[in-house]
């Protein structure tokens, strides 16, 4: 008769023993995949980020379609759905027509910009920002008269699935007087 509970107590240390393997191997499986799930996460993060110079670079786009004096192939460089808060404007600027109808303005001063300071913060693989300070070199276009228009500015991009580099959000604001 003791071999019996002796034979029960074996049997159930060897259910609990192997409850505690099974439970065991998949908190190990379980974390093994989420670590390797977050290492790929982050080498895909990593892979293929865009680089302070090419975020830079941007803007060099911006200003070159600038000085074609074409509004819509400035407005070719924002999202369908971009917000544009312009320099020399009151009204936000939320649709390709409207941002069309700022440039068409902004362009007849033949605008030149110089970028003085800028902060690029790469937030993710298709997501950065730029922020900083620009000037702009204007002539007017009835008088010729020259002028120049320092303001900060925070550009938003995303890549688009294309791979292209668009604008989702464009603020630009003259610098206090001070």
């Amino acid at each position: 008769m003791t071999r019996r509970p002796a034979a029960t107590s074996i049997r159930k240390r060897i259910a609990v023993a192997t409850g505690v393997a099974v439970v065991a191997a998949g908190t190990f499986a379980l974390g093994a995949g989420v670590a390797g799930a977050d290492s790929a996460s982050k080498s895909e993060k990593h892979t293929g980020t865009v680089t302070k110079a090419q975020v830079l670079g941007l803007f060099d786009q911006w200003n070159a379609a600038l000085r074609t004096g074409d509004p819509n192939k400035v407005a070719d460089l924002y999202a369908k759905d971009a917000v544009l808060l312009p320099t020399v404007s009151d009204n936000v600027r939320t649709d390709r027509a409207e941002i069309v109808d700022y440039f068409e303005h902004f362009l007849q001063n033949r605008p030149v910009g110089k970028k003085i300071e800028s902060v690029v913060n790469v937030l993710d693989r298709d997501t950065v920002i730029d922020t900083g300070v620009y000037e702009f070199a204007l002539t007017d276009h009835e008088t010729g008269e020259k002028a120049t228009v320092k303001a900060r500015y925070t550009y938003a991009y995303e890549k688009q699935p294309n791979g292209k580099w668009l604008i989702v959000n464009h603020h630009s604001s003259k610098m206090p007087q001070g």
